[in-house]
């Protein structure tokens, strides 16, 4: 793609978001999010292929969808209250369609059935922008509206979400596959979060976005695309595939890495609430998501597949490292002693 062009989508992308994120009008809102969609469509089109158009359309699908209606909940609660701000969301029928809409371009559970097909359609490169990025503008207008959102409601997409999450993952060979079911059921949680403090929800998005940031920079790196991959990636860079060992158990949350942070402060809340069977039920919805981190860290490092590779001599090639690479990796993986600080910080 030419780096002008490149550069215009790359703008038009971030100015779109801010915004969504600066607006107070339902108006700007919907802009914001059409403009967002208008610029991510070249991207995932970058390789003209019939995956990536197949992906294209249906993104576009999705996103026009709830992005009407988004505009269409916004003129109904203006009819209804007089009110056209974000803020002032107080008719049940208008707040049900936005929680619905926003739920949709999340990928939340149950209208999440999109989300695993458009991530296998697109270069690693833009599905990192899609799970990371993209979340961030439906999530601005969730902060805006909370004091107006069920909380029991916030909490039963939670839990769905992180449970369909999970078990859709189990059954994956493709890489991008396997992070797409990792974001619904990391969504879930930052949906659980944001019911209970804004700040909590915060923080859990800022831990997702370095350790999913980590995960996929590696893909990208080793040029890995299936679980497979990751058993042939060893003979090109076998320090930084043991690095993502550890990156991918992070983003299961296992302690004492980063990914263990979000959750612990998370279930904290929720047993100080009084919700101890909501946190069990999430504590056991990780149990398959943990089943699947660990087998790609196990594909990893620890075998060798039973064929025989065609990059025998691939260790004498140069492999061009990410400059943040080394830093994005340390953040994913040795956060969890700064666990005071960050909460107090966010």
């Amino acid at each position: 793609m030419n780096p002008t062009v490149w550069t215009l989508l790359a703008l038009g992308l971030s100015t779109s978001t801010i915004i969504t994120m600066s607006s107070h009008h339902w108006i700007l809102a919907w802009l914001g999010l059409e403009l967002n969609t208008l610029s991510i469509l070249p991207m995932i089109l970058k390789h003209h292929n019939p995956r990536a158009t197949e992906a294209a359309v249906k993104y576009f699908i999705i996103q026009a969808l709830s992005a009407a209606l988004i505009l269409f909940a916004g003129i109904m609660n203006t009819w209804q209250t007089g009110q056209s701000s974000i803020t002032h969301m107080h008719t049940p029928i208008p707040t049900v369609l936005v929680t619905a809409a926003l739920a949709m371009k999340l990928g939340l559970a149950p209208a999440h059935l999109w989300y695993m097909d458009i991530m296998q359609g697109m270069t690693t490169s833009t599905a990192l922008i899609i799970t990371t990025w993209q979340k961030i503008a439906p999530l601005a207008l969730l902060y805006m509206m909370l004091n107006h959102l069920s909380g029991s409601t916030l909490l039963l997409i939670g839990l769905t979400s992180t449970t369909v999450g999970a078990w859709t993952g189990l059954n994956q060979t493709q890489m991008r596959k396997i992070l797409a079911a990792s974001s619904i059921a990391h969504m879930g949680w930052l949906i659980t979060a944001l019911s209970l403090h804004h700040s909590l929800a915060t923080l859990t998005m800022v831990t997702y976005v370095i350790m999913t940031a980590a995960v996929f920079t590696t893909m990208i790196t080793t040029s890995t695309k299936t679980l497979q991959d990751l058993g042939t990636a060893w003979s090109t860079t076998p320090p930084l595939l043991a690095t993502t060992l550890l990156a991918t158990t992070s983003l299961g949350g296992l302690p004492p890495l980063t990914g263990f942070m979000p959750k612990l402060l998370i279930l904290k809340e929720l047993t100080l609430t009084g919700l101890t069977p909501m946190s069990t039920l999430l504590a056991l919805s990780t149990l398959p998501s943990l089943y699947f981190y660990i087998r790609m860290a196990y594909f990893t490092t620890l075998t060798t597949p039973p064929n025989t590779t065609n990059t025998e001599q691939k260790w004498r090639f140069k492999t061009t490292h990410p400059s943040n690479l080394t830093v994005v990796l340390l953040l994913a993986t040795m956060l969890l002693p700064l666990t005071p600080l960050c909460h107090l910080t966010m």
